[in-house]
């Protein structure tokens, strides 16, 4: 099959992700299987309009708004022919926030891969997006699609799905899977501080001030730090966030990190914060339990109800007073850390991308079929 896969970035893209990484692994999946797999997405700075990475061709052109209406152009003129994007068999439209509408568009049959909804981020776009992404997403989106084939990648993201009108029996819910630990990763030297952690894009609707304040109350009789890994446009906002709460000191900003490095973070800390939201799932909940390191999250962000497993493999808060208590406890209660920890690092042993990938293409042979 000829596959095209629509997002509105990739992984190298600076404000890349999750949801990005998951594609990316279905795709080369389906490369691996002998399927022509086509990832086109928007272009940034530095990289090829054109490239290949393990089987999947990357197109990238247009920006955050104009990826939408190229990618359609693409696709129309595909149909006459022209370019790279004729002869599909079946397209996967990514809905991150909007999807791209390509059903519109395309002869093919088309799966919406959706993450999660987003009513709780659209605000941070202002007054005027927000309104007209919340209706495109609420509305538009729900109405072009119906009867097409969903896929999310969590119960809590299915039920936001019917919640906005999507038919329970068209969607599908397959998980995300994870990447090994690298064969070889650094051992970061002995601290007598304790480390807390927080893997995440630094973007408003993450919340990493929440996991500032964690840091900023149980400081006082703790030898206390806080690793944060990750890059984004709220980078001097939080910087200037921890300046205020007088914990600057006590926060590194580790920015993007090699694979190995990140994992030796991840490994060096007490417990991992997610004081996000909204998450589709939480991959960065995965990586963590990878090394035996239980989260503390919101029990409100969706898809973490369902990377942590309240109360066996990390604890989920109602408010962030209780995200405090929570970490407090952990750090505390050095046996229930473990316990969490290691029911965590059990559990994520069964799950894989050949697994998604799998699920994925079953999906796509019997629509295409």
């Amino acid at each position: 099959m000829k596959i095209l896969l629509l997002c509105w970035r990739d992984s190298t893209h600076p404000q890349g992700g999750g949801s990005e990484r998951y594609l990316e692994r279905v795709g080369e999946y389906l490369a691996a299987r002998g399927h022509e797999v086509v990832y086109r997405t928007a272009g940034h700075t530095d990289a090829p309009r054109r490239s290949e990475r393990n089987g999947v061709r990357f197109s990238r052109s247009g920006g955050k708004f104009s990826v939408y209406p190229k990618a359609l152009g693409g696709i129309l003129l595909g149909r006459v022919g022209i370019g790279t994007l004729g002869g599909l068999d079946a397209v996967v439209d990514t809905q991150n926030g909007i999807p791209f509408f390509a059903r519109l568009v395309t002869g093919a049959p088309t799966v919406l891969l959706t993450h999660h909804c987003h009513r709780e981020q659209w605000p941070v776009a202002g007054p005027l997006i927000a309104r007209l992404g919340w209706f495109l997403e609420r509305h538009v989106a729900p109405r072009v699609y119906r009867g097409a084939p969903y896929v999310t990648v969590s119960q809590a993201s299915k039920d936001d799905l019917v919640d906005i009108g999507v038919t329970a029996a068209d969607i599908t819910i397959i998980g995300n899977g994870i990447d090994p630990v690298p064969a070889s990763v650094p051992t970061l030297a002995p601290s007598p501080t304790t480390h807390l952690v927080t893997l995440s894009r630094l973007v408003p609707h993450k919340q990493l001030e929440h996991a500032m304040d964690t840091l900023a109350e149980l400081s006082p009789g703790r030898d206390l730090c806080l690793d944060v890994i990750g890059s984004g446009w709220w980078e001097d906002e939080l910087r200037e966030y921890a300046r205020r709460r007088g914990i600057a000191d006590r926060v590194t900003f580790h920015g993007q990190v090699t694979e190995d490095y990140k994992h030796a973070l991840l490994a060096r800390a007490a417990v991992h914060l997610m004081p996000s939201r909204k998450e589709g799932w939480g991959l960065a909940v995965v990586e963590a339990a990878q090394h035996g390191v239980p989260t503390v999250g919101y029990r409100t962000a969706g898809g973490l109800r369902d990377s942590v497993h309240d109360g066996e493999t990390g604890l989920l808060a109602a408010d962030p007073a209780e995200l405090t208590r929570f970490t407090a406890r952990l750090l505390d209660d050095a046996a229930l850390r473990t316990r969490l920890g290691t029911a965590a690092r059990e559990w994520v042993t069964d799950i894989s991308w050949a697994t998604t990938g799998a699920r994925f293409e079953q999906l796509l042979r019997e629509l295409a079929e």
